[in-house]
């Protein structure tokens, strides 16, 4: 519905971490913003704000998504999951997360959360990946510090402790 100052604002209701949330937002709002403005979650990163970077990924109803690239209204009805809703009963580090600590898969941090999410997402849908699998899905994420080989370990490592859970 337009207002007087002609700015457009949806009332929208989504699930975060599984947490209700209910929001009149402007119509242009990203859902990165609303994640950190709105919710206060602050590990959802912005880096490029163009999609490229992949530091705002999130996992949209299962799906790793570029956040900088999703309008907030688009998450009407939907579960939205951050970095930060992945961690176990008490904050315990989940496998992935667990994987990133123990195999040095971060240097600054800065693109952390979008790599955490976005392997967590891929490893659900292909939790036996090969080295060529993991590198192609970890293609999509930049980072400037780290090289990538503790951020490949990390994923192996994780997809392991996952097959290794399931016997």
């Amino acid at each position: 519905m337009p207002e007087a100052s002609g700015v457009t604002t949806v009332a929208i209701q989504c699930s975060v971490n599984g947490a209700r949330y209910t929001a009149t937002v402007e119509a242009r709002l990203t859902l990165a913003d609303f994640l950190r403005e709105r919710c206060g979650l602050t590990g959802t990163h912005l880096g490029c704000e163009h999609g490229v970077c992949g530091a705002c990924t999130v996992l949209v109803d299962g799906r790793a998504v570029r956040s900088c690239l999703m309008f907030a209204v688009q998450a009407q009805g939907r579960e939205v999951t951050t970095v930060e809703g992945l961690a176990g009963p008490g904050g315990a580090l989940n496998a992935v997360q667990e994987a990133f600590r123990s195999e040095h898969g971060l240097q600054c941090g800065f693109c952390t959360p979008g790599f955490v999410v976005a392997a967590t997402a891929f490893l659900a849908d292909n939790p036996d990946p090969s080295e060529a699998e993991i590198r192609e899905a970890m293609s999509g994420n930049l980072c400037r510090c780290t090289g990538y080989q503790g951020i490949l370990r990390a994923v192996a490592v994780a997809a392991a402790a996952g097959r290794e859970e399931l016997k």
